[in-house]
């Protein structure tokens, strides 16, 4: 970058892009073209697609390579990239890295800004209290299935996906707000490993700023929002930002 960003972090989550999103899909464009030429560092905290069937996806699809390569041309640009996959893109890879020029982070990613130490994650591992989906997560991160799963061929996944998309929408539906919502003991055991005053997460859809009590000190866990702006009945899109000295401040587009 030519000058000094105007932020050391932006964090964002759960976009879900798709064709069939096209109003989100040109809101991320812009955000990338404006709002990400103003930070040091970009952090994707997962689920930034509706789904991802593996990297070879992007060989022959013209939507997936606009977004690669916006996401790479920002990257050129100086902003440096950061990933941690979500329950709907975990089999993006090393291609997809190269290609977009992000750096991929482990669960919980971390960062200093100022005195500020501040852990991310997508969220789904941290709502503990739905076993099926836990059970589910288990599976499909074991590289053992993941192998296996890349060596079926594309068109098929692409349809296995999309009936466990249906299957889970139907099953989701039949479960308690409070099941699908993360486990506060969870999210206290990742504020003790990760000796962090802030976590930033999605996932959930519920955008907020909670207080976490821990050992008698207060922590902070913001809540991101899902993106979509094609809904006209509840349009929603926000970020959050990191000023170097570790003021945050949520944006909403």
């Amino acid at each position: 970058m030519d000058q000094p960003a105007r932020f050391k972090a932006v964090f964002l989550s759960d976009l879900h892009l798709s064709e069939e999103l096209p109003e989100t899909t040109r809101a991320f464009l812009d955000f990338l073209e404006r709002q990400g030429r103003q930070t040091e560092r970009l952090y994707i905290l997962g689920d930034l697609f509706q789904y991802w069937v593996g990297d070879d996806a992007m060989a022959d699809d013209p939507y997936l390579q606009t977004i690669i390569h916006a996401i790479r041309k920002l990257s050129d640009s100086g902003t440096g990239i950061f990933w941690i996959c979500g329950n709907r893109d975990f089999l993006t890879g090393k291609k997809f890295l190269k290609a977009t020029g992000a750096t991929g982070l482990k669960e919980p990613g971390l960062l200093q800004a100022g005195s500020l130490r501040i852990a991310m994650v997508h969220g789904d591992a941290l709502c503990t209290d739905d076993e099926a989906y836990m059970k589910f997560r288990a599976k499909v991160r074991n590289p053992i299935w993941r192998f296996f799963f890349l060596l079926v061929p594309l068109s098929k996944r692409k349809a296995i996906v999309a009936n466990a998309r249906r299957d889970s929408t139907r099953s989701n539906m039949a479960k308690s707000a409070k099941i699908m919502d993360v486990n506060q003991d969870a999210v206290k055991a990742l504020f003790a490993q990760t000796g962090a005053d802030v976590l930033v997460h999605g996932h959930t859809h519920h955008p907020g700023d909670h207080r976490v009590v821990l050992q008698n000190s207060d922590r902070r866990r913001l809540v991101l929002s899902d993106w979509n702006l094609d809904d006209k009945g509840n349009p929603r899109a926000d970020w959050l930002s990191v000023t170097y000295d570790g003021t945050i401040e949520r944006h909403t587009l």
